[in-house]
């Protein structure tokens, strides 16, 4: 095992280097540039999220594609990740954490275009897209999007599984104490029961959980952040100050190499918000929508309200608690959030559990969507069956076992899933600055319809059949 450890640990180095770092921020800036900071249409965007469309094709509301995708995102990615990020990278993990989000919005952006763009109707009238069906239909790469799904379906096990049911037990068995193996039979009956109901079922259920969960949680921060007001200026300014010196982070700080402050940031930020791993988009492409410029918007909102709101406070709660408290414990995230939590009076630890509980269950349904639907990719409907039943045993085992590599497991899964889908980002950009000259910078672009390559097909087919019966008449 410990020879196991050590090659995912260097494997998790390597492949989160100086590369694929360049090539996930350059993607980020490069989109941002050509798109024209798309980011300025936040505010829209977030209005649209709630607008309700008429004449529109697809499985779900654009809000429930959302509440799917942010039920993926914000989880133990969030609360432990931002943890882990500062106690492994130092307090400026969260300065680059935050630049993650902020740039991402715009390769979100490109993400959930592209899937709306490329999805396809099965002959049951489901949608299906993602970044698979872009690297297939729109650069012909056929094969690229193989692994892609193949990177997905481990992913789902790891990030979108065993790491969100072993956060949560471990938490539970600590502050409860209940067993382990109790909280894995939970998770794995909610979880099977939930995905026999398809992304119908799990988009509901998530609509339910994330605005309950993101406000329980934001509630709490809210309280600390009032409690440690008196640092709240220099836990700032150590995060900006340490982002690029950690070794200037003061007493109670870890300090360490640059590379690894902007390295942990980095990779926790797009474990948190997933921007540019090409998850996302796989829900986006079932949401009812106009055109895919509406949609891009919508799930660009996601990457804003998961990183540029949440992870930043989580990140400012925990460096303020660690300011105001010397003596806590900076060397393992978990501890790091319970002792920042266990200073709100009597509800503090549970206000930590439920959040946790809730982020990591909502995770997991929102990870099974994206699994089954790449699974489906590679295999068709006639493997499902068995990819649920195996999810749902990752979730019990997740939470009864003791899990010590499963993060460097995730960072590889999430690295390589995000090659494939760069690439198609990169080479496919001119789509994207098509789409959004027709829909976003012309003026009311946002209210014409979009007929897709499917639908034009059909349409065409349609009027050559009624032109062959009129031919025929007498």
């Amino acid at each position: 095992m410990e020879t196991i450890k050590t090659i995912i640990s260097e494997t998790s180095a390597l492949l989160w280097g100086w590369p694929l770092i360049l090539l996930l921020v350059g993607t980020h800036i490069f989109l941002t540039i050509r798109l024209r900071f798309p980011q300025r249409y936040i505010f829209k965007a977030i209005r649209l999220t709630f607008s309700k469309e008429q004449g529109t094709s697809g499985d779900v509301s654009a809000f429930s594609a959302l509440a799917t995708a942010l039920a993926a995102t914000i989880g133990t990615g969030n609360l432990v990740g931002v943890g882990t990020a500062i106690a492994l990278g130092g307090p400026g993990a969260v300065f680059w954490c935050w630049i993650t989000g902020v740039l991402g919005m715009a390769t979100k952006y490109g993400e959930g275009l592209l899937a709306v763009r490329f999805r396809v109707r099965t002959s049951n009238g489901e949608m299906l897209g993602g970044p698979m069906y872009a690297l297939e239909r729109g650069l012909g790469l056929k094969w690229m999007a193989v692994l892609f799904c193949i990177f997905t379906v481990l992913a789902s096990f790891g990030i979108g599984n065993m790491v969100q049911a072993n956060s949560v037990s471990n938490l539970l068995e600590a502050d409860l104490g209940v067993s382990t193996t109790y909280t894995g039979i939970v998770l794995a009956l909610l979880v099977g029961l939930v995905m026999l109901g398809g992304v119908k079922s799990i988009s509901k259920v998530c609509g339910l959980l994330v605005p309950f969960m993101a406000s329980f949680y934001i509630l709490g921060c809210f309280y600390i952040l009032c409690c440690n007001y008196e640092y709240l200026g220099t836990a700032i300014s150590t995060i900006v100050r340490s982002a690029f010196n950690p070794q200037s982070a003061g007493a109670g700080f870890v300090g360490g190499m640059l590379i690894n402050t902007i390295r942990y940031g980095i990779a926790r930020g797009l474990f948190s918000n997933e921007s540019g791993m090409g998850s996302a988009p796989i829900v986006a492409a079932a949401a009812k929508t106009k055109n895919p410029v509406r949609q891009a918007l919508v799930s660009m909102t996601g990457t804003f309200w998961d990183t540029v709101v949440i992870c930043a406070m989580t990140g400012i709660v925990l460096v303020s608690s660690i300011a105001a408290h010397p003596e806590m414990d900076c060397k393992e995230g978990v501890g790091m959030m319970y002792a920042a939590f266990g200073t709100i009076p009597v509800v503090g630890p549970t206000v930590l559990v439920v959040g946790l509980f809730t982020f990591a269950l909502s995770t997991i349904l929102g990870w099974s969507y994206y699994g089954e639907k790449s699974i489906e990719y590679l295999g068709g409907k006639r493997v499902i069956l068995a990819y649920r039943l195996l999810f749902v045993v990752g979730a019990f085992v997740g939470s009864i076992l003791t899990l010590n590599i499963v993060w460097d497991f995730a960072d590889i899964m999430n690295g390589l899933m995000t090659i494939p889908n760069l690439i198609s980002l990169i080479l496919l950009s001119g789509i994207l600055v098509k789409e959004t000259r027709k829909h976003l910078w012309n003026p009311n672009g946002l209210e014409r319809s979009h007929k897709s390559e499917l639908d034009i097909a059909l349409l065409n087919r349609e009027k050559a059949l009624k032109r062959g019966r009129r031919s025929a008449k007498p």
